[in-house]
């Protein structure tokens, strides 16, 4: 996985980058969704899919920092995050089940 695909400039892709770039493009596009929300709705909001996509885009940093850099700042940085997103997540699917009783 850490053999070059194609080149940019002088940058090499691996099939690790492009799992690492994949996770920030989803770690960073979250907020682009909770934005389009928040207008929709006309106050400031999170959708369920902002917690998906920040489980998804940590689950790939984590991936990534983990096999394809063995990175042990970038490990941390991404496993917090992980815990959080998925205890709201829980919270939101637990409030929204207790709303349809």
């Amino acid at each position: 996985m850490n053999e070059v695909l194609f080149s940019v400039g002088k940058i090499g892709v691996t099939p690790w980058k492009l799992v690492g770039y994949t996770g920030v493009a989803l770690f960073s596009g979250r907020w682009f969704v909770q934005m389009i929300a928040s207008k929709m709705k006309g106050h400031p909001t999170l959708p369920r899919m902002f917690w998906y996509m920040s489980i998804l885009g940590s689950l790939l940093l984590l991936a990534y920092f983990t096999f394809g850099k063995n990175d042990s700042v970038g490990v941390l940085s991404n496993l917090f995050p992980a815990f959080v997103a998925s205890y709201n997540l829980y919270l939101d699917i637990k409030r929204k089940k207790s709303l349809e009783s």
